[in-house]
């Protein structure tokens, strides 16, 4: 009886010490990485850097580079995490790639797999597809969108179909001709949603996977923009009712509430502090909890993030802030997976700013931690090991 009770002492005392030890083992072996594009120039240089994300202090250690390069502006990660895919070649007179890298999430590096032609010039943004199947891009040069068929091995195949675009607006600098500026899945993924920026209108199509070709079938009625305008980058909320869409030439906000592929128009709000002669607005997310919404803004006169609190209920947004980005031409930004730090990659000015973001106020505090990186020009970040 006493070697029992003793037994099942040892047992309980060794299950005091040891279950701790393992829940810490498992939590340190999460590991948040940084993913960043950037512009080499035009030749073929290191355009790919891979730093781990410390997120109990946001401080940053540099992991792996993605070399021989030209211009990886662009880059997305698959929905498991093991693939990264970028636009490569872009703004070049003609036409760009995709790229596709495998990721050791436990070195932090990643390794080339293979690129395929992107069917237009300079490619600006990309998404895929959460089954890991298919691919989008969008050709802001070319005035097209393509569609890609992802194999096992993450290798990205030739395009499967090649969407073309003829629109022009009122702005004769900017707006000539079509430019396709995004390509976004919707929620349920059965949609594909594409801002133009030269035609002043968001595309949607649908989109079915079950097909071998093409996976986007047929386009649903186009959402008119104000004239002008130029819809740029294009976010869902996370309750996947609202949209938002940021003006790059209007210096605004749009906010839509979306269904099954539709999207109604439901506010237009300023996002720069102040009025100027033109505008260059740029990036939009959204926090984790669909609390707050940032924006960027880049000119001459103001390099800022807007911060806007979202009403649960209407999808509207209210002015909450402005936050200055300490750096020239704030091209893209990310908000950390626990959502506890925003990112914001300065493109003129080489460098990477952390800030510490408020989760009740929306508000933003530059940390400690920046890096230098040549002209970084998109921020993903993924957590492994969870």
């Amino acid at each position: 009886m006493f070697q029992m009770k003793y037994k099942q002492c040892i047992g309980l005392l060794l299950g005091v010490f040891i279950m701790p030890a393992l829940f810490l083992n498992g939590q340190s072996k999460q590991k948040t990485l940084l993913f960043i594009g950037s512009y080499t120039e035009g030749v073929a240089e290191t355009g790919i850097y891979i730093y781990e994300f410390m997120p109990a202090t946001g401080a940053l250690k540099k992991c792996g580079t993605g070399k021989n390069l030209i211009n990886p502006s662009f880059i997305t990660i698959s929905a498991n995490g093991q693939f990264l895919y970028a636009c490569t070649e872009t703004k070049l007179p003609r036409n760009g790639s995709i790229s596709a890298f495998r990721i050791d999430s436990v070195n932090g590096t990643i390794s080339y797999i293979n690129k395929q032609d992107a069917g237009g010039e300079n490619p600006v943004y990309l998404s895929v597809h959460n089954s890991g199947k298919w691919l989008v891009n969008a050709n802001y040069t070319g005035s097209s969108a393509s569609v890609f068929k992802l194999n096992a091995n993450g290798s990205v195949q030739s395009y499967a179909q090649l969407l073309h675009f003829s629109d022009s607006s009122i702005n004769t600098l900017r707006q000539e001709k079509s430019h396709p500026h995004a390509a976004v899945f919707s929620p349920d993924q059965r949609y594909i949603l594409i801002p133009d920026l030269g035609g002043d209108k968001i595309r949607v199509f649908s989109c079915d996977t079950s097909r071998s070709s093409p996976a986007i079938i047929s386009e649903q009625a186009p959402q008119q923009c104000i004239a002008g305008s130029g819809p740029r980058h294009f976010t869902f909320h996370p309750n996947a009712k609202f949209a938002y869409c940021i003006e790059e030439l209007s210096g605004m906000v749009s906010a839509y509430t979306y269904s099954n592929g539709n999207l109604k128009a439901i506010q237009r709000i300023f996002s720069y502090s102040k009025k100027q002669d033109s505008y260059g607005s740029s990036d939009i997310h959204l926090s984790p909890d669909g609390k707050f919404l940032y924006a960027s803004n880049r000119w001459e006169e103001e390099n800022t993030i807007a911060i806007y609190a979202v009403n649960p209920v209407t999808g509207k947004l209210r002015l909450v802030g402005h936050q200055s980005t300490f750096g020239d031409h704030p091209r893209n930004f990310t908000i950390d997976p626990s959502g506890h730090f925003l990112l914001v990659a300065n493109l003129s000015t080489n460098n990477i700013v952390v800030f510490k973001r408020h989760a009740k106020t929306g508000l933003l505090t530059k940390t400690p931690y920046e890096i230098t990186v040549p002209r970084p020009s998109c921020l993903q970040m993924r957590v492994y090991g969870q």
